[in-house]
This record gives C-alpha cells, structure tokens and sequence, in this order.
C-alpha cells in the first residue's frame, strides 16, 4: 500500500451509496455479522449481543478537482458535524423511521435520508485527506 499521504480539493459529483451507516467492529471498525440477536467480527473474532452492536458512518463519494475523477470513501465520526447527529444516533431515527413505515430492508437508508445526502453533498467542494 502506497504510505504517502496528501491533501485533495475536489467537488462531489456523486453518492455512491444508499447505506451510510454500518455495525463497526469496537476493536478493528471492520462490518460485524448481526443476526437477530447476536454480532460477529469474522476480523477479529469480537463478539456480543445485537442490542449492543456500535455504529459508524461510511459515506461513498465519486469526486472530481480540475483533472481527474475519484472514487472517496470517507469513515468515521468526521461525519458527525455534517448529519448533524452520531452514527449510533442516526441508526435509531433509520430504525423507528422503518418500524413507522413497515419498511424491511434495513440495510438501506430510507429515500428522504439518501436524498438529503445527495442535496447536502453534491456540487460541493471539501478537502479530503487521501
């Protein structure tokens, strides 16, 4: 893996993903496995009861500066002060939001929230650390 490091000005062109959330590992951040009533790190083998799984942000971005397109990736907590909210807090407002609806498919962010992202991100410049 390449270890140098820099500094990228570059416009969002795109939200690769609808999921912005997932269940993070508290020791590597890899995804865990949820069942319904247990979580798994197939990493590093942490486990522990479904209730108790943490949350962390993973927002996809296609971005562009003046030459080049890039696919970005962005984790973590540094998402905190653009949702407004934590990736545990986010969670919950998906997960009443699709106990209210009857939606079943927990592992997309309902249409409004993708929407919202999409509006908030797209055709804006950020400084990326890549």
């Amino acid at each position: 893996m390449n270890s140098v490091r820099g500094l990228l000005a570059a416009s969002v062109i795109s939200v690769q993903n609808s999921c912005f959330i997932y269940p993070a590992c508290q020791k590597c951040f890899s995804r865990l496995i949820l069942d319904s009533r247990r979580f798994n790190c197939l990493k590093c083998g942490c486990t522990g009861e479904a209730k108790d799984a943490s949350y962390r942000y993973r927002l996809s971005l296609r971005v562009a500066d003046t030459n080049d397109l890039f696919d970005i990736t962005v984790f973590g907590s540094c998402l905190d002060p653009l949702f407004g909210v934590t990736a545990e807090n986010l969670q919950r407002c998906i997960q009443d939001f699709n106990q209210l609806s009857g939606e079943t498919n927990t592992d997309a962010s309902p249409g409004v929230l993708v929407q919202a992202v999409e509006t908030c991100f797209i055709g804006k410049r950020f400084i990326f650390g890549v």
